[in-house]
Formats: C-alpha cells, sequence, structure tokens
C-alpha cells in the first residue's frame, strides 16, 4: 500500500486503497462514500438510498464519509452553522496562492524542471477557473490532522447525482511513501 502526505504539513490525506482519477496531470478526484458508523457497527456498503437515508440513526451512530473519517480529515468551519471557513472565493484563493508557491518550491527542491513546474501551475489555474470557481459555494473544505490551514485544503463535493460525495486534491502537493 501506498500512503500519499501533504508535503507542506506532512498529513496523511489518502491512500491508493482508493481509486484516484487524475485529472489533468493537475488533481485527483476521489469518489468517498457515506458510511454508518456506530458504537459496535460500521456499514462500509453503497450509499444509502432516498427511503433509507431518511430512517433515523440509532443511538451512537453517525453518517460520516469514509475518506473524511479514515484520514481524521478536519471540517474548516462550523458543522453545526455549516458555516465555512473561506466563505468567499477571494478568502479561498489567499489560502490556495501561498500553498501553490509552497509546492512549487517543493518542486524546485525535488528537482523539477520549469517546464513540469509551468504544466502544473498551467493545470491548476484551468482546474481552478473550470471546476472550483463555479461551484464554489458547494465545496466544503478541510485540512489534514495537523490542522494546518497552510497545508493542503482537501475539496469535497458531490457529483452530479447530488448523492456521491467526492474530494480533489492537488497532486504535484503529495509525496507518496509506501507503506
Amino acid at each position: 500500500m501506498r500512503s500519499n502526505s501533504d508535503i507542506v504539513s506532512g498529513d496523511e490525506i489518502i491512500s491508493d486503497t482508493w481509486d484516484l482519477k487524475e485529472i489533468d496531470d493537475t488533481v485527483y478526484e476521489i469518489d468517498c462514500k457515506k458510511v454508518t458508523k456506530g458504537v459496535d457497527n460500521v456499514d462500509i456498503g453503497a450509499n444509502p438510498s432516498a427511503e433509507e437515508a431518511e430512517e433515523a440513526l440509532e443511538e451512537g451512530q453517525s453518517t460520516v464519509i469514509d475518506v473524511v473519517d479514515a484520514f481524521r480529515l478536519n471540517f474548516l468551519g462550523d458543522e453545526a452553522s455549516g458555516s465555512r471557513l473561506f466563505g468567499t472565493k477571494k478568502e479561498y484563493m489567499g489560502q490556495l496562492k501561498t500553498y501553490m508557491k509552497k509546492v512549487v518550491e517543493k518542486m524546485k527542491e525535488s528537482g523539477a524542471d520549469e517546464s513540469a513546474i509551468k504544466k502544473f501551475q498551467t493545470g491548476a489555474q484551468a482546474y481552478y477557473t473550470k471546476q472550483i470557481a463555479p461551484n464554489f459555494k458547494d465545496y466544503d473544505f478541510y485540512v489534514g490532522e495537523s490542522m494546518d490551514t497552510d497545508g493542503m485544503v482537501v475539496l469535497l463535493n458531490y457529483r452530479e447525482d447530488g448523492i456521491t460525495p467526492f474530494i480533489t486534491i492537488w497532486k504535484h502537493g503529495l509525496t507518496q511513501m509506501k507503506v
């Protein structure tokens, strides 16, 4: 198994036990599942049907997103009220620009050539413009276990079906380690 950690914070973000779909050599999108965790019961099956989703959880149970739970990702905001740390695109862009500078520094340190760095920067800008900005209000933001907001902010959204959650992580912001 290979574990992928954020190159800035060192937090484990994902492993190869999940299907990482590479998009434009820039990001990985990973489909997730909602699962029910209980005192003695963990349901790791498929997403519930609409009828099952309406059923009340038993005492001591909670519904979580598998990747968020497995890698101890932390919601940036107040889950009770639904408020997010990045309320505007401008706020998120401030964090993203700082993070991207750090990724570029790490790429240079590891010997990446200028064309690879330029390709990453161009791809990141295109992904932000085409995917993140138009759907900004639909994203939730997470960070790794250390809660380091200078590190990678993991983006969570739902597929077009409105049921399937997926996360987006920056490909070049990861370092891989065999476990």
